[in-house]
This record gives structure tokens, C-alpha cells and sequence, in this order.
């Protein structure tokens, strides 16, 4: 089931549902630059089929949400604030919510402000909150990546465009499992034609980055937590998982040759520690 949210005066982001609507429902929060399809439809069905309500949706400026950031500027804080609206839009009171790259900067800051809407937290091929401990000593993303950032905003025809995501994908996938082009091409096909334009979304490479600096407030959260660690991660490279899960006290799980990016070949065991974490939630609670 397809809906579209109202979150601020002329904004509203598309949202998707799978799953029966009584279950225990599963937020998705995808990062910097994405529409909600890039979380695969093979771990949206798993979960579903695992008996939860799966919700993922796009964020401003990527896919079927509005664009309008040149008119209306924003905090990247304010996305954290859009996925409880989109959470009080479709009536749920707490959720597990997982977040990717961004999107678990997002989830952090839901750990921070919303703990009461959140039944349980994984976070994957993210970095902690500028404040942790430890967070100033993290290495950078790698050279290979950096440079393919540079380009991002470049011109071009959609053609074009699609061979620089698949090369941006190549890039963050890494070194430790093999890269599938034509998986990543058909995706993003798929995200051109859902979104209708193939233009590079790059609002949040410019939105303000004021209220990200709470990383020391992170261990009192309280709320479940799983760290799944992608030691392949070029974006967010060890031992950044690693500081991330101390600060928030998590747990950790580890995905081996696990880059930055959701191919088949990593999705298995990543499904595996997810289903895990948010079983043994479930139980905690209902027990």
C-alpha cells in the first residue's frame, strides 16, 4: 500500500507498507540521496513474511517526495523529525527502526528524542554522532570514494547518470564481496522511473548539519540496539562500527566482506542478524 504524508506546508514524502497492518512494525530509513526503493525488495518481503508491518518511504528530496529544497532549505536534523510524522501519519506508536548510512544518523537522533516511539534500533554502514567518545579519531572515507563524491553533482543526460550511480555503487560496495553491475543498474532504473526524473538528488549534501554534535548523550538511550559491523564499509571504515556500538552500548554482529551497499550477496546474513535482534525483542516485550 502506497500513501503520500503530509510532514511540513507543501512537503510530503511517498511511503510504502508491506505486511499485515496489525503486525509489529519495522521503520526503514535509507541514507543521504536515496529513495526508500534502494532497500531491496527481497529484505522488505522477508521481513513482512516474518510477521511485520515493513514501512519505507522517501525522503524529502529523493523519489516520489517532494523536492522543494531550493525553496525551503532544511536541517538534516529535521529528516529524523519527518519519520515520526511519518510514524504518526500511519498510526503506529512504536516501532523497530532500522537505519542505513544516514538514515542512522537519523535513527540515533530518534534514540535521542523519540525513545518512546521505538521498540528496538539496528543501525548499519553509519558512524556515531560527532561528540562520541572516540568519534574525532575515526578514519575518513576511502580516496577511491571521495573522488567519485566529487563528481556528484556534475551534468548529465540519464544515460549518463545511470552509469555514474553504478560506478558510485561499485565504489561503495568495496573490496569484500563481488559487485554485480547489472543488480545495481536495474535498481537504479527502478529509482529513475519510480521518481520520474534522473537528475543526482543533492539536498542533503547541502542541508545544515547544526544539532548532529550529541554523540556524548548516546549511552543513555535505553532502547535495544544492534550495531551490524560492515568491516568491507569504504564510506564508514573500521573501527567505526565498533566506536558507534560502544557508545550506544549495543550489540555487535558482524556481516562478513560487508561493504556500503545491500547486494544479494550480503543480504542473507544481514536479514539473518536483523531478525534475530528483532525476535528477540519481541519476545522480550510480550514476555
Amino acid at each position: 500500500m502506497e500513501h503520500l504524508v503530509d510532514v511540513a506546508p507543501g512537503t510530503q514524502l511517498w511511503v510504502e507498507e508491506r505486511g499485515d497492518d496489525a503486525a509489529t512494525p519495522v521503520l526503514l530509513v535509507m541514507g543521504a540521496a536515496s529513495s526508500g526503493l534502494v532497500w531491496p525488495d527481497a529484505l522488505v518481503d522477508r521481513l513482512a513474511a516474518a510477521g511485520h508491518r515493513v514501512v519505507r518511504y522517501d525522503h524529502r528530496d529523493t523519489g516520489r517526495s517532494t523536492w522543494g529544497f531550493d525553496a525551503r532549505p532544511y536541517e538534516l536534523r529535521e529528516l529524523a523529525e519527518d519519520a515520526v510524522r511519518v510514524l504518526d501519519a500511519l498510526g503506529i506508536e512504536r516501532a523497530h527502526v532500522v537505519g542505513m548510512s544516514m538514515g542512522g544518523l537519523l535513527t540515533q537522533l530518534l534514540l535521542l528524542d523519540h525513545p518512546d516511539r521505538m521498540r528496538s534500533a539496528t543501525l548499519f554502514c553509519t558512524g556515531p554522532l560527532a561528540g562520541a567518545p572516540g568519534a574525532a579519531d575515526l578514519p575518513g572515507p576511502a580516496p577511491e570514494l571521495l573522488a567519485v563524491w566529487a563528481t556528484m553533482a556534475e551534468p548529465r543526460d540519464e544515460a549518463a547518470e545511470l552509469e555514474w550511480r553504478v560506478a558510485h555503487w561499485r565504489a561503495l560496495n568495496g573490496s569484500g564481496t563481488p559487485f554485480d553491475g547489472a543488480e545495481f543498474r536495474a535498481l537504479e532504473l527502478r529509482v529513475v522511473r519510480h521518481s520520474g526524473r534522473s537528475d543526482m538528488p543533492v539536498a542533503h549534501a547541502l542541508a545544515g548539519t547544526g544539532g548532529l554534535d550529541r554523540g556524548a548523550e548516546l549511552a543513555g538511550t535505553g532502547v535495544p540496539t544492534l550495531v551490524v559491523d560492515a568491516p568491507a564499509d569504504p564510506a564508514y571504515p573500521p573501527p567505526t562500527a565498533a566506536v558507534l556500538a560502544a557508545a550506544l552500548g549495543a550489540r555487535t554482529v558482524t556481516v562478513p566482506g560487508m561493504g556500503h551497499a545491500l547486494g544479494a550477496a550480503v543480504l542473507g546474513p544481514l536479514l539473518d542478524a536483523v531478525e534475530e535482534h528483532l525476535a528477540a525483542v519481541d519476545r522480550r516485550t510480550a514476555g
